[in-house]
């Protein structure tokens, strides 16, 4: 069995001494993706054949306002269709043996590995992410495929035999730890059936790739709904459907349907042939689902990941530079559209005027614009509805605190959303502490004791990822123990709360993050996708 590695496209360029390569291959990229992929008209695709709706949805960069392309405006009975395409291709493919699944994901792997700057660019145009951004996301769909294909062959497919002796001893009549004949016994992992794969716009490739192939190659069908309404990621979801037909997906096991939420990703949710679902995005769509749901009397396993409003602890006895590098990169990256993105900090009152200066120093340093241009750090927001939720959190800043950095729109020439990084000092009381922004928006308050710092640190309905700067042994083993957050991060320089790698740190949340407590790049993922049987056979 091979050994799994991680992709890190960008790493390897870099220390080989290939870093002008790796541009003139995202540059080639975006201007082939802008000659050929742009402005088109795209079907629906359900067992294999295209589909149309009947209606349209136009989507646009928010890099510049220009059209990326046309798609279907899916309906509830697009998603009906769907799910029964998925149902009556869900028999043959959960019989496969799991190894002839493992072979198609390895080759996905290979395909996306081929393709890699050419969906990079197409990612950036679509939601605004910087070259190291997209590419690295595709990177980390690479090493889902891989991670878990291999985590399939290393387990055999989840199958487990046992067995019971034959006694000498008998009786009469059976009862609980009677004497009887050999029991020869299998524990195995079976499928749902067809999964609803929901996706947001922000890991559009790596998250909708590895819920994906969670669902899949563990023996379910999938039905994927990428990112249709206000945040529009429709491009980069046909093309993963593209290469999971390339790689040998048999058609009816993977469908692609666009259209709104209201009515695709509700049918997925009542529906009572989709088996499962698997989704990211908000907390009241997630619980919104959930309802749905079990007011209709299904009981189908959601695996869903709800969002974070993720703190950093900064101590006295941290090294200031480390904790400003990683929490500059934590918030602003990707203009802070990030579930695990750091939007507040608790910082020790000896140090604060210290930190905020040398974290201002550095996100000035971020340039604002045109993400394709590998000058600029910080891109557009996805939507002028991102843009009304950053004016409304600097109105709400007057209510207490106080501007330190930022808190304006940037005139780039370009019809997008830019904004400045921004910076506030406030009190934790403030809903700016509590409520997740999804900007490039950080919240700043001091604190005493270190116990203060976790304590309100912990003060929020989510638990997804959290960071501590500290050299203090004491503070460290506090910070581990009592964070009430399933992705912990201590001393790390190059994101304080964001980047998890897979198979070096799983991606969970805790509390109102998440629900199943499992998560994403572990040995734990693929096992929510399948439910337990017990056979026992004697002969």
């Amino acid at each position: 069995m091979p050994e799994f590695r991680n992709e890190f496209t960008y790493k390897t360029f870099l220390e080989d001494g290939k870093e002008d390569e790796f541009d003139r291959l995202f540059d080639d990229s975006v201007k082939r993706v802008k000659r050929e992929a742009l402005g088109k008209k795209h079907q629906m695709y359900i067992d294999g054949r295209e589909v149309s709706a009947g209606a349209e949805i136009n989507e646009y960069s928010p890099i510049d306002g220009s059209l990326i392309g046309t798609f279907q405006k899916g309906d509830r009975e697009s998603a009906k269709q769907a799910i029964e395409a998925a149902h009556e291709a869900f028999g043959e493919w959960s019989r496969m043996d799991y190894m002839e699944r493992v072979k198609v994901f390895m080759k996905a792997a290979d395909i996306f590995s081929h393709r890699k700057f050419e969906i990079s660019a197409m990612l950036s145009i679509e939601n605004g992410k910087s070259r190291y951004e997209s590419v690295g996301e595709v990177d980390e769909a690479i090493d889902f495929l891989r991670y878990y294909a291999l985590d399939m062959e290393k387990n055999k497919g989840y199958v487990r035999r046992t067995s019971l002796p034959a006694s000498t001893a008998k009786v009469k009549t059976g009862f609980q730890g009677a004497p009887g004949r050999e029991e020869k016994g299998r524990i195995v992992m079976r499928p749902y059936g067809v999964f609803g794969v929901i996706a947001p716009f922000n890991f559009p490739v790596s998250i909708s790739v590895g819920m994906s192939t969670g669902a899949m190659i563990t023996g379910n069908t999938v039905v994927f709904k990428p990112s249709s309404t206000d945040n529009m990621t429709m491009l980069t979801g046909l093309e993963i459907y593209k290469v999971f037909n390339d790689a040998g997906v048999p058609h009816g096991v993977f469908n692609y349907v666009t259209g709104p939420g209201a009515e695709v990703g509700d049918e997925l949710a009542i529906n009572p042939k989709v088996g499962g679902i698997v989704f990211t995005g908000s907390k009241s769509t997630g619980i919104g689902m959930l309802k749905k749901s079990y007011d209709a009397g299904l009981l189908k396993p959601f695996i869903v990941e709800m969002g974070g409003k993720n703190p950093v602890i900064v101590s006295k006895y941290a090294n200031l530079d480390y904790a400003v590098s990683g929490i500059a990169s934590a918030a602003f990256g990707f203009c802070g559209q990030k579930c695990s993105a750091a939007s507040r900090v608790y910082v020790q009152e000896s140090v604060k005027e210290e930190f905020i200066s040398k974290l201002v120093d550095k996100v000035r340093t971020f340039r604002v614009g045109n993400p394709l241009l590998k000058e600029n750090y910080i891109g557009p927001l996805i939507s002028k509805v991102a843009l009304e939720r950053y004016r409304n959190a600097v109105q709400e800043v007057s209510k207490g605190g106080r501007i330190i950095l930022g808190g304006r729109t940037v005139d780039t020439g370009m019809n997008g959303a830019y904004v400045e990084p921004t910076i506030m000092e406030g009190d934790h009381k403030s809903i700016l502490f509590h409520e997740e922004l999804f900007l490039p928006f950080l919240s700043i308050t001091s604190y005493k004791k270190f116990d203060d710092a976790i304590e309100m640190a912990n003060d929020v309905p989510y638990g997804l990822t959290a960071g501590l700067y500290s050299e203090k042994k004491g503070e460290i083993r506090e910070f581990t123990e009592r964070l009430n957050a399933g992705v912990l991060y201590v001393n790390r320089e190059t994101s304080a709360s964001t980047g998890a790698i897979v198979g070096l740190q799983t991606f969970v949340g805790w509390k109102h993050s998440a629900l199943t407590g499992k998560g994403s790049g572990s040995r734990f993922y693929l096992q929510q996708f399948m439910r337990e049987q017990s056979q026992t056979i004697v002969k």
